[in-house]
């Protein structure tokens, strides 16, 4: 597939560059034609930045941005060919919603009839036909915002730019919208960039979701594959809810069995049927590893495993989330029904080999997934 937009060593520094602040490092990336890529991080983590420097609003402090073929990131905004809706809204006060949101619309010389049609179709899918012809400072924050997200999607453009763009909408509203949104985008072939610190909303929308912290891109890949190949450690505990259990461990040999010793002198014994050999090699050269687990795959029992204490046991409505003390710290589990058991009470804890994650401690670097080399 054709390659939309590539950005090569993208860097920024606010003030100077030995004393200022690093926001994006050495930033590369190439985002396919049609796709939806989401840049997820916490704040300040450079996803915001990055945006702006795709849209011309931050300078690029070294680097190059390619855009349909295009070197851009010396041009100003206006001739970059790119959409964007603002986390802040910035619609003109002195229109009405509809004036806003064609503006760009009759800045292109469509005809009157096309420009109606378009403002309608997207206004009727963003929930805001109702409210056209009033004027923005009349509407809600979460109005303003869906104006604003509609005002991008309906112009031509090489790119879409959307910067947190459902963050003011009410939950039941965000979920609708999120399946809408990403149809409009996946039916027209439009190339388009979501900033979000929300992991729900980037699994939902997003072909490929870039994982940045610190200014740098920690891994870009598929939800799925985030989910169940995270690169480092950083990744694989950043992305999940409930997040990734972790322990420190000690990789040794019992005969044939490959060990793991946690604290508290909890050990985890598997046969070496069940790690192929160079991943086992891989684990027992490191020695100190990272073990990571997924709620989900970790297995209750209570006449086996390994010893634990429960300490919190909460029903969600269609899931149960148990908090128990183990190997020195605490371990969260799913039940995907209501678990009979009490704070307070012993349990044992299975982690099977093919649900395992090893990192190394040192450079945060996965080592393996389950019976695969990372």
């Amino acid at each position: 597939m054709t390659v939309q937009l590539s950005l090569q060593g993208l860097n920024k520094y606010y003030g100077p560059v030995l004393r200022g602040v690093h926001a994006v490092k050495d930033l590369d990336m190439e985002i396919r034609q049609g796709d939806i890529v989401a840049l997820l991080g916490s704040s300040g983590c450079g996803k915001t930045s990055t945006l702006r420097m795709v849209a011309g609003f931050e300078e690029v402090s070294q680097g190059k941005i390619i855009l349909a073929g295009r070197e851009i990131q010396a041009l100003p905004p206006v001739r970059r060919n790119v959409a964007m809706a603002f986390e802040g809204y910035s619609l003109y006060p002195t229109v009405t919603v509809r004036e806003n949101i064609a503006f760009a619309l009759k800045a292109q010389r469509e005809s009157d009839a096309d420009v109606r049609a378009k403002v309608q179709d997207v206004a009727e899918m963003l929930e805001i036909a109702g409210i056209l012809d009033r004027y923005p400072s009349s509407i809600s924050g979460g109005q303003q915002q869906r104006a604003s997200l509609a005002r991008a999607l309906v112009r031509k453009a090489d790119l879409y730019l959307l910067d947190e763009p459902m963050g003011q909408l009410e939950p039941q509203l965000r979920t609708l919208l999120r399946g809408r949104i990403k149809f409009y985008i996946k039916e027209r072939g439009l190339t388009a960039i979501l900033v979000t610190h929300d992991q729900a909303e980037a699994n939902a929308m997003a072909d490929q979701i870039a994982v940045m912290e610190a200014g740098v891109l920690q891994q870009f890949a598929s939800p799925e594959q985030i989910k169940t190949a995270p690169a480092n450690l950083f990744t694989g505990t950043f992305v999940g809810e409930p997040p990734m259990n972790t322990f420190a461990a000690k990789a040794v040999t019992e005969g044939d069995a490959l060990v793991l010793r946690l604290e508290d002198n909890v050990v985890l014994r598997y046969p070496a049927t069940d790690f192929a050999p160079e991943v086992r090699a891989a684990i027992l050269s490191r020695g100190d590893v990272m073990l990571g687990l997924r709620p989900y795959s970790v297995r209750m029992s209570r006449t086996g495993g390994s010893p634990a204490q429960v300490l919190a046991n909460q029903w969600l409505g269609d899931q149960t989330h148990i908090a128990a003390s183990f190997a020195g710290g605490t371990l969260v589990l799913v039940e995907h029904d209501r678990a009979d058991v009490q704070v307070g009470q012993s349990i044992g804890i299975a982690l099977p080999a093919d649900a395992l994650h090893i990192f190394d401690p040192e450079t945060g670097r996965a080592i393996s997934h389950g019976t695969e080399m990372a």
